[in-house]
């Protein structure tokens, strides 16, 4: 398991309105923003993830930290402040199980896009821009759709959303989630 000088926080259920509202830009590249993102990549490591948006441990900023591969297996770590998210114009879905840590312990079926793209911020400021495959396309999707207030469950069907997120109530509550 990676560490991070950062402290775990627990991690936000789904239900807890700031996983359900679009979340504020990002302003100030300090100190603050630095402890924060320190602390995601920790919340990210305890709890076994590959992404982590920053609402998902109650912070309501545009920031995501990802430890993830991509479809070559190469690990791409990064905090990307502001992202916005670019999928190509033709796009190739493939479908894949998908979890996330505010729905401890359940995953499901979903088709995402083979390739995506973010732009945006590091935590010093400066531009970025990342290109992902796989997995990696995958987070990218799933941490931006949890920025601007969605989670993967809110892209199933009602009645498999509902299964899952019932399913999840139950899962055992010790604040840090163990799926990605």
């Amino acid at each position: 398991m990676q560490t991070s000088p950062g402290t775990p926080r627990p991690i936000t259920r789904y239900g807890t309105p700031v996983l359900h509202r679009r979340c504020t830009e990002v302003t100030d590249f300090d100190d603050a923003l630095a402890q924060l993102v320190a602390d995601m990549f920790a919340s990210m490591y305890a709890a076994h993830g590959v992404g982590l948006a920053a609402n998902q441990i109650g912070v309501d900023a545009r920031i995501f930290v990802v430890d993830c591969p991509d479809a070559t297996g190469a690990h791409t770590v990064a905090t990307v402040v502001n992202p916005i998210l670019h999928l190509p114009e033709h796009r190739d879905l493939v479908t894949d199980s998908e979890g996330c840590l505010s729905v401890p312990g359940q995953r499901a079926e979903l088709a995402r896009c083979a390739t995506a793209t973010v732009t945006g911020f590091d935590v010093h400021g400066h531009q970025i821009r990342l290109d992902g495959t796989g997995t990696l396309a995958r987070c990218f999707q799933h941490e931006v759709d949890h920025l601007d207030g969605l989670a993967y469950v809110d892209r199933l069907p009602t009645k498999l959303r509902k299964q899952l997120l019932a399913a999840s109530a139950e899962h055992p509550g010790t604040g840090i989630a163990q799926d990605g």
